[in-house]
Order: structure tokens, then sequence, then C-alpha cells
């Protein structure tokens, strides 16, 4: 009876030691995969990592949509690169509790992701109006960030707002806070679509851009279209890198004669959505920037 209780005692022991070092063993796991949380000034920053990569591709989306248009990208590239997508503030997943809406404050919120994530050798990739956000964070992190891509943004440089072109652009944006869903859709569908566009990416565009905040999404669009792009570029004194569609072509002698080095690829003839309207043709193009990006780095 005296060996039956110590065995049985023993036994109990070995198991208790059993499921803590399991438990640990968990606990430890879980640790190693807690998704750190990304804030800018209290507001949550929605965002997907592949974690592993020496460069990292950090993805930003345009405007009134969000990460999930990049997955072809990031299939494309997790094997290669460290991957990140966000959600800009005031869109997709990520906050809204704020009130300005400036490239600024985005260029600020892409870099806390950046800080907290600790990444290096970073690409930049912007979409639509985020090319003027992962410019300004560009310039705001030159030690960190290698280069930047532009999609399907950059048309111009050196453009001079008139009188009359300033009166139509107001009158849009009035009638954009008046009857936000009824205005912007004909202005999604008039202006962001090629005729070869895919009736589901039109659907899906469409409605992703009419269900954002629209105090949001007309604020950040405004506010976007006063940055000074052009004299923020001549302070970028690396190549340009733009992937673009024939759409709306890119008028690269207007860089050239404002001294700005760009260096375009033509995706062919897409609506705004290159990424996910031929994505195995815009992925090529993407890789051979990168691959110029890091060859002029080294």
């Amino acid at each position: 009876m005296k060996l039956r209780t110590i065995y049985q005692h023993t036994l109990l022991a070995l198991l208790i030691v059993s499921e803590l070092a399991c438990s640990n063993a968990t606990q430890k796991g879980s640790e190693s995969t807690i998704k750190p949380v990304i804030e800018n000034e209290g507001v949550k920053i929605a965002y997907d990592d592949t974690r592993t990569g020496d460069t990292t591709l950090l993805f930003v989306h345009g405007w009134g949509i969000n990460r999930a248009y990049f997955s072809p990208q990031v299939n494309a590239f997790k094997k290669s690169y460290r991957v990140v997508t966000v959600d800009l503030p005031g869109f997709g997943e990520s906050g809204k509790n704020r009130q300005s809406w400036t490239v600024e404050n985005y260029a600020k919120d892409i870099s806390a992701v950046i800080k907290t994530l600790q990444l290096k050798h970073v690409i930049l990739i912007g979409h639509s109006m985020s090319g003027f956000i992962v410019l300004e964070t560009a310039l705001t992190n030159p030690q960190t960030v290698l280069g930047i891509i532009g999609i399907d943004n950059f048309n111009t440089y050196g453009w001079v707002e008139t009188p009359a072109s300033k009166k139509e652009t107001d009158a849009f944006f009035n009638m954009a806070r008046a009857n936000y869903k009824k205005v912007v859709s004909g202005f999604v569908n008039q202006t962001l679509f090629a005729p070869s566009t895919d009736s589901l990416v039109r659907k899906r565009v469409t409605e992703d851009i009419i269900q954002s905040d629209s105090v949001i999404a007309v604020n950040s669009l405004e506010l976007n279209m006063r940055y000074p792009a052009d004299a923020r570029l001549k302070e970028w004194h690396k190549v340009l890198y733009l992937i673009n569609s024939s759409m709306h072509p890119t008028d690269t002698l207007s860089f050239s004669k404002g001294g700005i080095n760009v260096k375009m690829f033509d995706v062919g003839l897409t609506g705004h959505y290159p990424m996910i309207e031929k994505p195995e043709a815009f992925n090529k193009l993407l890789a051979q920037a990168i691959k110029k990006i890091k060859s002029n780095s080294n």
C-alpha cells in the first residue's frame, strides 16, 4: 500500500511537471506570434506582416480602399521579402478617432509602422494618393527607406492651378460633401476605370469607396491635393519609380525639365488599379523596380 501511494504521488508529480512544461511552451509559442499593436497619437493602425526577410516591401493603399488590394503582391513577394501592408487611418480596419487627415499625418502613421515593427531596408510602395504619403515618409526616414515606388500616380510635374481649375475642384468637393455617395460614385465610374476593367473590380472599388466615412474620405482627398508635392520631390535625391497605367499617360518630360529623376514602367491599359487588374504584369514590373532600388542602394 505504501509503495502504491509513493508511485501515485510520483506519477502525479510527473504529470504536473509535464503539464507545466507544455503550458510554458504554449505560452512561449504564443508570445512569439503576438502581433504588436501599432498606434500613432492614439489611432490604431491595422496591418499584416509576413515577418521574415531582410528587405521590407511596405505597401500603402490609395483613396477609399484597403490593404487587401495588395493580396496578389503579398503572395508573389513574401518568399523573397518581408511584406507589410497597412490600412491607413480612416479606412479599412484602422481607427478613425482623429480630426486631421493631411499627408503629413499619414506619413507619421507609416513612420509609426516602421518604428514599431523595427523595419529595415524599406521600400515604400504607394498607390494613388499614397504616392505623396510614401514620399513624405521617405523624406522623414532617410536612413531606413531605400526607395519609393508609385502606383498610378505622379502623372506630371510642375502643374499650376488656375482660378478656373480651382473653382472646378472646389465645386466637386462641395458637391461631394452634400451628396457623397451619388457624386463620388459618378466620379469613380467616370474616371477610375478603363473599358477593359473587369465588372467585379468596378463593383469592389465602387462599394469600398462609397462605404467609406464620407467626412474622412473627402477631407483626406482634398488635403492630399493641397500637398506641395513638386517642392518635396526636389528634396528627394533618388530615383522616383513609377508603375503607371497608360489610361492617363505620364508626362515624363515634365519631370525631366524639372530636374526630377523618374523611371517609369508602363503596365499598359488598365484602370486605376493595375495591381488587381493585371497582377502578373504588374508584379513583373514591380520586381524590376525593386531590383533597381536594391542595386542602387548597394
